[in-house]
């Protein structure tokens, strides 16, 4: 796939109406830190057009990229930050639910799980949400690839899945932002 024009061209808060794109978006969920902002640059190649930042829970607003005109990469708030305040973690649950209940466009969600680590009760929420809202298990990305041994992959795909409580046509894509391993399998689902 081959990206020649990305626009950030809708940035949604709390008490902005969300757009009707009228082209398919693809929805990237994960809590902070998670490497959301590092797949959007590796997705469309470019070094910091998302912003990265070493503070967590940085993302509040969500962020509707135009890809080639397309579709969208939609990103939304990162979640589970503990230094977050109840009242932030309540107005982003609020803009999550108002995307998903006014949103027609969904195509597919994508779930960003940090393959290091087993998925965190927020993980299994969110991944648990997705299915009760849309009908369907989203596709998960494993982030980190590059920080753990090769021997180490098909057991820790398998402990997201069971954490999750996945099915088995689950798809789960290993994924590393710093060596782009992954990449193209996740490249071929957008076209």
């Amino acid at each position: 796939m081959i990206i020649k024009k990305c626009d950030l061209e809708y940035v949604c808060g709390t008490t902005s109406k969300i757009p009707s794109t009228s082209k398919n978006e693809y929805v990237l969920c994960g809590r902070s830190n998670v490497g959301k902002s590092s797949f959007i640059n590796a997705f469309i190649n470019r070094k910091n057009y998302a912003r990265v930042s070493n503070t967590p829970g940085k993302t509040r607003t969500i962020n509707y990229y135009n890809i080639n005109d397309e579709f969208y990469l939609v990103d939304l708030p990162g979640y589970g930050f503990a230094s977050q305040s109840h009242t932030d973690q309540n107005e982003w649950k609020k803009l999550i639910d108002k995307y998903f209940e006014t949103s027609k466009d969904i195509n597919e969600i994508i779930l960003l799980c940090d393959i290091r680590i087993e998925p965190t009760d927020k993980d299994v929420q969110m991944f648990s949400f997705i299915l009760d809202v849309t009908g369907y298990e989203p596709i998960v990305i494993a982030t980190k690839l590059d920080k753990i041994k090769k021997t180490q992959v098909s057991k820790n795909i398998e402990i997201i899945r069971n954490k999750l409580n996945a099915s088995s046509e689950c798809t789960i894509i290993p994924y590393s932002s710093e060596t782009k391993e992954g990449l193209e399998e996740i490249q071929k689902y957008f076209e």
